[in-house]
């Protein structure tokens, strides 16, 4: 079993930035490949960004390309995502999830542990 607990949500204006951490509770974190997806209200969960077991690919959604980052920290079993140039469009509730699949994984279906989520607002 994988405990997933996301950090690092909150209210910023447009243009700002932020940083979510997802801390898993797994001693191998190395088998499991990553990926953050986010819920707005009346919405349906889509994707944002995936990344591989060793972190060497990712992967993003057209809509926070060249603004978002993902990366991970193995020896801290923590992923990454770091939001830059917000808009208010990026509001929702920001998930993250783990699988052991060997690639990357952009479909909800696909992953097998999530996390809580953390709360994202951006205001205009």
């Amino acid at each position: 079993q994988v405990q997933l607990v996301e950090s690092g949500g909150g209210l910023v204006q447009a243009g700002g930035s932020l940083r979510l951490s997802c801390a898993a509770s797994v001693r191998t974190f190395t088998t499991y490949a990553a990926g953050w997806f986010r819920q707005a209200p009346g919405k349906e969960r889509e994707f944002v960004s995936a990344i591989n077991r060793s972190g060497s690919v990712t992967y993003y959604a057209d809509s926070v390309k060249g603004r978002f980052t993902i990366s991970r920290d193995n020896a801290k079993n923590t992923v990454y995502l770091q939001m830059n140039s917000l808009k208010p469009e990026d509001t929702a509730v920001y998930y993250c999830a783990a699988d052991r699949t060997l690639g990357i994984a952009i479909r909800v279906a696909d992953y097998e542990y999530w996390g809580q989520g953390t709360q994202v607002t951006v205001s205009s």
